[in-house]
């Protein structure tokens, strides 16, 4: 398969710049419901007009509908399937997995795994496949061997980012901008607060906020591997950054070092400039960047110039005439590309006075497509001698079967769409709660734990600690490269008699399941409506985690017959990192998984190693013992330990016990005010 250069357009310019430089497939969104709800985005008529103009050009168009969808955002999300259906969008990318069921079972439009879906490993991937999906955004973190892995794996069509903006945090896990202003990155609404600053002891200042990505080097490598797509990032950057990067990606796939068109990419926008660290293995430092004032001053002197590389209409598009000139009949032209043929009809020619039509002289007429899509391709004609039609009449055909041609070429073809019939019934939980506690190690379980209903340590706990505390593992939400080793341990947790898993992501589910496990979907999987409840099931989960963007009100509304549970207790897991930012000035050694970062009004916020990742930890604990009476409708609350003593944790369970109110820093997390 050809591999295609996949660019974003955040409005119709952009489009337009992505489709007259060499883009393959462009992807952008409508007014709701996508990861950049801050992009200019595209009205209905725009949704139609833009596919309609890539069509005509070849190019195709995937639409987005990638991000958490509220049970009250149903009927907008319909209305948003069945409108890219009836353009003939050729895909759909999804984050949702309620709103991904109901595509795959009431459209036949093809479904893309958005990166949000957060999918590292073959077995994650090949779920994906289970579920419907044609195609998966690759996380930016994975290493090229990782890729190739899950290329010689799976089935699936790849798509990986080759250039643009990098996020601290794997996509789909982060609730930084969430939890600290309302303003959810899994609702297209991120506020970036990781690139103010954050410091870790002998960091940079700035320790959550990476250079820009640049691949380019290596799009060769990556279509060897089998990667199908070559995505760029960039919905809220103007046309000029477009036509940019996609002239630059089509310089490096043809195998040539345009310097010039590379250092004008780097110019016009990137953080420090580029790296490649994830896909090399080489993270660390060197990684972090910000955009500084030389790089927005950069900026200036280059759009003009990038400006032209798309001022112009591309002619990409071949058209074979037919030219018709008889005796006493109407003059016709015949226009034909691909499967479209338009034909059009002038004045009856006159008898030449002086020289007739001639092929040469019809030929220089009907080759002049200026300003079209159009180049003449090839001309066959049929005339009588002695024959005449003025130039202008000639000009007029060339016209109008080109733009007839054009109307049909750019006519929708539409996908099935039947209307979704989706009855889910309402949610009646046990009359009492049970309690979850998560440790990070078996060393902080107290006494008063005993009551718990399950204990929950991370898989890389000892085998021992589980058999003597009778815990359930935790997979981690970052595997990456590690799913061999994970279903190694959770087949030495089978044979010690532990049948079951928390799983953070659907890749833990993944393999989870193939390892035989009884499953409860974690907080990573993003629950957030009744649709995702019911998907959750059917992939094998017998209970699940309603998302930590939920308020109370709308976590008491989610229908389905599941058992579910809320993040009652705990430090928020705000981001899962590959990049350890507390590695920028302390080696491992030197840290001891005492990591943490100090925003610029002196919070810190700890950093917790887990599976080879880290994550970023809030600065307070969600706190809800003296609000429990305002919990309701679920089958179960988690108490997530992180950093805690033993005596705190013994404490904060006492506490709980008795409904009694916190004497220290806390947060009531997002119950009350939920997320945009």
């Amino acid at each position: 398969m050809k591999p295609e250069i996949l660019a974003p357009a955040g409005g119709f310019e952009s489009l337009v710049a992505a489709v007259r430089c060499g883009a393959d497939a462009v992807y952008f969104g409508g007014q709701a419901l996508n990861a950049r709800r801050g992009a200019e985005n595209f009205s209905d008529d725009d949704l139609y007009a833009a596919v309609s103009y890539c069509r005509l050009h070849g190019v195709k168009t995937y639409l987005t509908l990638n991000t958490l969808v509220g049970d009250g955002e149903f009927k907008k999300a319909k209305e948003i399937i069945k409108r890219a259906c009836a353009i003939g969008a050729d895909a759909l990318i999804l984050q949702d997995i309620g709103i991904s069921a109901v595509v795959r079972d009431y459209t036949d439009i093809p479904l893309h795994a958005s990166t949000q879906t957060s999918v590292q490993t073959p077995e994650g991937i090949n779920l994906l496949t289970e579920m419907g999906f044609k195609r998966a955004v690759l996380p930016r973190e994975l290493t090229k061997n990782e890729i190739k892995n899950i290329a010689q794996k799976t089935d699936i069509e790849l798509e990986v980012f080759v250039h643009g903006a990098l996020c601290m945090c794997v996509s789909g896990q982060c609730l930084l901008s969430a939890v600290l202003g309302s303003r959810s990155g899994n609702r297209g609404l991120c506020a970036q607060p990781c690139r103010l600053p954050f410091s870790a002891e002998g960091g940079t200042g700035y320790d959550l906020s990476l250079k820009d990505l640049s691949l380019l080097p290596h799009l060769r490598e990556l279509k060897d591997i089998g990667v199908t797509s070559f995505k760029i990032e960039g919905r809220m950057k103007r046309p000029e950054y477009v036509a940019a990067a996609v002239t630059a990606c089509r310089a490096a796939l043809n195998g040539e070092d345009d310097g010039d068109i590379n250092e004008k990419l780097r110019s016009v926008f990137s953080r420090s400039g580029f790296t490649d660290g994830y896909f090399t293995g080489l993270r660390g430092r060197k990684m972090f960047g910000v955009r500084g004032h030389d790089d927005v001053t950069a900026a200036a002197p280059v759009l003009s110039s990038l400006k032209k590389l798309y001022e112009k209409e591309r002619e990409d598009v071949p058209v074979d005439f037919v030219f018709g000139c008889k005796k006493d009949e109407p003059t016709y032209l015949t226009a034909m590309s691909g499967e479209s043929s338009a034909t059009v009809t002038g004045e009856i020619p006159q008898a030449a006075e002086t020289r007739g039509l001639t092929e040469e002289s019809v030929l220089q007429r009907l080759s002049k497509c200026g300003g079209t899509a159009f180049y003449l391709n090839s001309l066959v004609t049929d005339m009588d001698d002695g024959l005449f039609i003025s130039a202008s009449s000639l000009n007029a055909l060339r016209r109008d079967a080109l733009s007839e041609l054009e109307e049909k070429i750019k006519s929708p073809v539409p996908h099935s769409f039947r209307e979704p019939e989706i009855n889910i019934e309402s949610h009646n939980a046990q009359e009492k709660a049970d309690i979850y506690m998560r440790f990070e190690r078996a060393s902080q379980i107290p006494e008063n734990a005993k009551n718990a209903k399950k204990i929950i340590l991370p898989l890389s706990c000892d085998t021992d600690d589980f058999i003597e505390t009778g815990a359930v593992p935790e997979i981690p939400r970052g595997i990456f490269g590690s799913s061999e080793k994970i279903k190694k341990k959770l087949l030495e947790l089978k044979n010690a008699g532990i049948y079951e898993a928390f799983c953070g992501t659907i890749d833990g589910i993944a393999v989870a399941r193939e390892s035989g496990f009884r499953i409860t979907a974690s907080f990573g999987t993003n629950i957030y409506n009744s649709l995702s409840a019911r998907e959750i099931e059917k992939l094998g989960a017998k209970e699940f985690l309603l998302s930590v963007e939920l308020s109370l009100k709308t976590c008491e509304k989610i229908g389905g017959s599941l058992p579910r549970g809320v993040f009652a207790y705990g430090r928020i897991p705000l981001m899962l990192m590959r990049n350890c930012p507390a590695r920028n000035g302390r080696t491992c050694d030197e840290c001891r998984e005492s990591g943490k970062l100090t925003d610029r009004k002196k919070a810190e916020f700890p950093i917790s190693c887990v599976g080879g990742c880290a994550e970023l930890l809030n600065s307070c604990p969600v706190y809800m013992a003296d609000k429990l009476d305002d919990i309701k409708n679920v089958d179960f609350m988690l108490y997530y330990f992180t950093k805690e003593s033993r005596g705190d944790c013994e404490r904060i369970i006492k506490k709980y016990a008795e409904k009694t109110p916190f004497d220290g820093t806390f947060t009531r997390g997002l119950f009350y005010r939920g997320v945009e």
